[in-house]
């Protein structure tokens, strides 16, 4: 028999139809990271609603979670479906996955907006650096210089995903690297727990049409000049406490809102992810020095996502029956009188 988790299924439960992407494809392993969180986390599927817009990433709704509500949208316009979806049953998780075009192209309006108001869901970009849908052009991410079939050089900036969202204010920030997937796991984790929207950019290398050793969206780049700003392994709450030997400064808990943790073991420099001016610094700096900066960047367990502010009744709203809805006459009546 196929072994199971807490809740009684199998990893096999968590999976969707058969990937068509491409052989190697880094949005494939970002796909089994996903479903091997959730299937070790005990998430209900019938408890998780998937987003997506248009892309080789946004084809991912179909590849996981079966079990699952999801939504494929337009281009671009994942965000405002998302945020849509989780006011009308904020009991839902949200989890998305949407790619550099989708994101930081199109819907970069979209992209900026939703973590402004902090809805709460993990929000994944799986960063390729090229159009791969539309046969390989240079996107939005491309690194100056990047030479792409029939596709010429590209002369201008990229945008840093994990950048502009620090210039929105994001709460959860974290970049990671598709060849690395214990630490998109583990990532992946933390961001279901967090309660705002979790930004994951993930560096997955396009197999087809940007993996030349060159490109930094590439297997061999991103292994060449990886360097994680620390370890991680998350803890999730109310599970089994297990103490460990350790060294006086050499971990640090960082507090999620649902009383989870993330634990940081330091490897070379002191580094505070919930410092939001060191986190824009270290950002810069990486960049600076041409290097693949992974980890947790960035967190504020405390500020309140959108469905905190909204103050929403228990009851979700998709579940409100009619006369929940309707105002009484007698309402209806001071109503109309203050107009008066």
């Amino acid at each position: 028999m196929a072994k199971t988790n807490k809740i009684g299924l199998s990893k096999s439960e968590y999976k969707g139809a058969p990937t068509t992407l491409c052989q190697g494809c880094g949005h494939n392993s970002i796909l089994s990271q996903i479903i091997a969180a959730c299937y070790e986390m005990d998430m209900m599927p019938e408890d998780i609603v998937k987003f997506s817009g248009i892309g080789c990433s946004s084809k991912a709704p179909t590849y996981m979670l079966d079990r699952s509500f999801g939504f494929n949208g337009l281009h671009g316009r994942m965000p405002a479906l998302a945020t849509g979806a989780l006011i009308g049953d904020p009991t839902l998780t949200g989890l998305a996955m949407s790619g550099d075009g989708d994101s930081i192209s199109i819907g970069m309006g979209q992209f900026k907006h939703v973590i402004r108001r902090n809805v709460p869901m993990v929000y994944i970009i799986a960063n390729n650096g090229t159009y791969g849908l539309t046969k390989g052009q240079l996107s939005a991410t491309s690194e100056v210089g990047l030479t792409l079939k029939k596709q010429g050089t590209n002369e201008l900036v990229p945008i840093d995903v994990c950048f502009e969202a620090m210039a929105s204010n994001a709460t959860f920030v974290a970049r990671s690297f598709a060849g690395d997937p214990k630490q998109v796991k583990t990532l992946i984790k933390a961001a279901l727990h967090h309660n705002g929207t979790a930004i994951l950019d993930i560096i997955s290398p396009c197999v087809t049409f940007n993996n030349q050793d060159s490109s930094v969206h590439s297997y061999g780049w991103g292994r060449e000049h990886n360097t994680a700003i620390h370890d991680l392994s998350f803890i999730p709450a109310r599970d089994e406490i297990m103490l460990e030997d350790f060294e006086e400064g050499t971990t640090q808990n960082v507090p999620m809102h649902d009383g989870s943790s993330v634990r940081l073991k330091k490897l070379d420099r002191d580094y505070d992810p919930t410092n939001r001016m060191a986190a824009v610094q270290i950002i810069e700096e990486s960049n600076a020095d041409n290097l693949l900066l992974t980890g947790l960047i960035y967190i504020d367990p405390d500020r309140p996502s959108l469905i905190d502010l909204l103050n929403m009744t228990e009851e979700p709203i998709n579940r409100l029956k009619d006369e929940d809805l309707r105002p009484t006459a007698e309402t209806l009546a001071e109503i109309n009188a203050e107009m008066f």
